[in-house]
This record gives C-alpha cells, sequence and structure tokens, in this order.
C-alpha cells in the first residue's frame, strides 16, 4: 500500500500551485506516495501545466466548482495511501514535514489528525495552526478581543494535543476520516475543517500540533477577503454551530447576532493597509541573476548567498528567494528572522520563471512572470 497520498484541491490559482507541486514533490522523494490534484473547473492554465510540468500527478478535473469539502471528499475518493494529507494550493511545504509527520502520526495510536506550523507571506506565524473549539462562548470572547481561550496555550514550536486544525495542512489515516463521514459537504468554503477536528475528538480520537516542521501558507491571498469571502465564512460558522451546538431554537438569535457582529468588525478591519517602500532587491540564491529577472524589475538586484544572508542585517528591501538553490527550509529560516526588518518576500519556485509572494492577507498575492 502507499503511505501517502496527497490531496490538493485547486480552483483558479495556476502559479500557487505550480509552485506548491514543486515543493511536494521535493519532499515526497523518500516517500511511497502520490499526489492528486483536483481542479474545481478553474477554466484557465491549470490543469494543462499540471499534465505538461508535473505528468506523474493524479489529475481529476471536476465539472463543477462544487466546493472545497466536495472537491476534497473526491481526492480522498481515488486516493490509495493509507495516509491522507489536505493540502491548500497556496501553501510551500518544508522538505521534512511529511516525513516528520508520519513518523509522529505512526506513533499515536489515538491520531486523529496532525498539523504543522504554518507561517504567512513575510514569516510570521499562522495562530489559528492550533486553535482550541469555538465554542458559542469562546467566539464571543475573541469578538472582545479575549483570545487567550479561541487559541491553544501552547508555544509556537511545542508540540501537543489541540482541538482545532487548519484545513491548508491536515493529514490522518484515510479510513478514520472516511469512518467519521469526511468533511461534510453542507460547508461550500470555510469553517470545514473545524468541523472535520471536531468529529475526530467526538470519535473518540486526538488532534495534534507538531510546531517543530514548518508550512508556508499565503492565507488565501490567492482569494480577496471581500464581501463575499466574509458571507461564506460567517455563513459556514452558523452551519457549525447549529450542526454541534444547537439544542435549542433559543440558541440561534445569540449566535445570530455574535456572527453578525463578528462580520461587521472583520469588515472594518480588513481594509489593506498601505505598505513602506523597500529600498533594496536581494536575489538569494548561488546562480547569477535571471537577465530576465532583471529586465521585468526597474532597481538594482544585489546577489547574495544564502550562507551570507544569515550573517546580514537587511532592512527595507525585497528579498528574491531561489529554491533552486536554497532549501525550503532555509528560506522559512530567512523569512522569520528578517521579518521585524520590514522585509517583503518572493520565492522563486523550484524549476519555474516565475515569482511570488504576499505581504498582507487583505489582499491578493503578487506574481511576476520573468
Amino acid at each position: 500500500m502507499i503511505q501517502l497520498s496527497v490531496i490538493i484541491l485547486n480552483y483558479k490559482v495556476p502559479f500557487y500551485l505550480m509552485q506548491c507541486l514543486s515543493s511536494v514533490e521535493k519532499a515526497l522523494q523518500s516517500i511511497s506516495s502520490e499526489i492528486i490534484v483536483v481542479d474545481n473547473h478553474s477554466q484557465d492554465q491549470s490543469c494543462d501545466w499540471v499534465k505538461q510540468y508535473f505528468p506523474k500527478v493524479r489529475l481529476l478535473q471536476q465539472q463543477e466548482n462544487g466546493g472545497f469539502s466536495k472537491g476534497n471528499n473526491a481526492g480522498v475518493k481515488i486516493a490509495n495511501g493509507k495516509y491522507i494529507c489536505l493540502l491548500n494550493p497556496d501553501t510551500v511545504v518544508s522538505e521534512t514535514v511529511f516525513e516528520k509527520l508520519l513518523n509522529f502520526a505512526e506513533s499515536k495510536s489515538d491520531l486523529g489528525a496532525v498539523g504543522p506550523q504554518l507561517i504567512d507571506g513575510i514569516g510570521n506565524f499562522l495562530p489559528e495552526s492550533k486553535r482550541n473549539l469555538p465554542t458559542p462562548k469562546v467566539a464571543l470572547q475573541k469578538l472582545m478581543k479575549l483570545e487567550k481561550n479561541y487559541y491553544s496555550s501552547l508555544k509556537q514550536e511545542q508540540t501537543g494535543k489541540v482541538a482545532v486544525l487548519v484545513g491548508a495542512f491536515m493529514l490522518m489515516q484515510k479510513d478514520r476520516y472516511e469512518a467519521i463521514g469526511g468533511l461534510d459537504e453542507d460547508y461550500f468554503m470555510y469553517g470545514e475543517d473545524i468541523d472535520l477536528s471536531y468529529k475526530f475528538l467526538k470519535a473518540g480520537y486526538q488532534n495534534y500540533y507538531v510546531g517543530s516542521e514548518k508550512v508556508l501558507h499565503y492565507k488565501g491571498e490567492s482569494t480577496l477577503k471581500d464581501e463575499k469571502y466574509r458571507k461564506r465564512f460567517y455563513g459556514a460558522m452558523k452551519i457549525f454551530y447549529k450542526k454541534h451546538f444547537q439544542k435549542t431554537n433559543l440558541l440561534n438569535p445569540a449566535i445570530t447576532m455574535a456572527l453578525n457582529l463578528a462580520k461587521f468588525f472583520h469588515r472594518v478591519k480588513s481594509e489593506p493597509r498601505s505598505l513602506p517602500k523597500y529600498q533594496k532587491v536581494y536575489w538569494v540564491s548561488e546562480l547569477e541573476i535571471p537577465k530576465t529577472l532583471q529586465q521585468k524589475i526597474n532597481s538594482e538586484i544585489i546577489k547574495i548567498s544564502s550562507a551570507e544572508m544569515k550573517n546580514k542585517i537587511v532592512e527595507n528591501s525585497k528579498l528574491i528567494l531561489d529554491a533552486e538553490t536554497v532549501d525550503y527550509q532555509d528560506i522559512f529560516s530567512i523569512m522569520e528572522n528578517l521579518k521585524i526588518k520590514q522585509n517583503y518576500f518572493r520565492i522563486k519556485a523550484l524549476n519555474f520563471n516565475f515569482i511570488v509572494g504576499s505581504d498582507q492577507s487583505t489582499s491578493q498575492g503578487s506574481i511576476l512572470e520573468f
């Protein structure tokens, strides 16, 4: 039996998908595995690129966009692995994450799902990597800025039990996933990961967070946080509360009021912020600066190796990190070390001539072909 099936649900993010696949293939080199891309009727170049650049990937082309749950469940249905990993296309994985998490999973007889530490496009830790169950009480506390009960008390680099993992990366046994019903298809997008995590807990399993392993998640920068997003997200939370917490109709008005308040405050704080301009551009690589890249960027580009970068103080700069010669683990380390210096980060995908990145979670990411 194949040990791991990595299932990536794609919808209209071909550049992110190519970068994700290149990192996944590299991380799976020593693991008995398969990659399944489920395309939710993108009607762009995504499927053609998968066929051209990743011919070994199993491609499932859906005839409609049925949402996150339905698409992932379709991928799980054809998966041959003992373990499955649901992975967002706007992620970049480290070289060790699958190996380490599989070893961890094998050591836990009570495993529901396990997930790594997630960082965003500027190297910030994403606290939703490890959450507590968002009961109505906890959700209200978060709304009032009392977030200590919303996120797990585990430290960023620690490993331990958590209630809720984020759907951008969830690794679990296929048979247990199927036994609890998989992702609930009543959710179109958002909330499914909370629901799935809770179903594992109710079935007597434990969910785990492994803080030593990192995955870059652009946190939906490929999807603008607009009114449609807010409507779907808070609509999903209504479904979750109705399914798991509504015992009488008396609970409904309170939940509805709380979610409407949360939706309003989300809208107020979600406007894109202005960003300071960078002063220098660095090409972090062992290779020479590509001429086509230099032509696309109207600034001087300074070449520097990843080793030199570790000992250099860099501020107000754009760093183009070359995955051809710099491991993703080192890329993540550079981002985390230099994030507080108002730097911006772009990654040149392995085997591709484009760079991608994202500077904030309230606007779409940046893509530059060269």
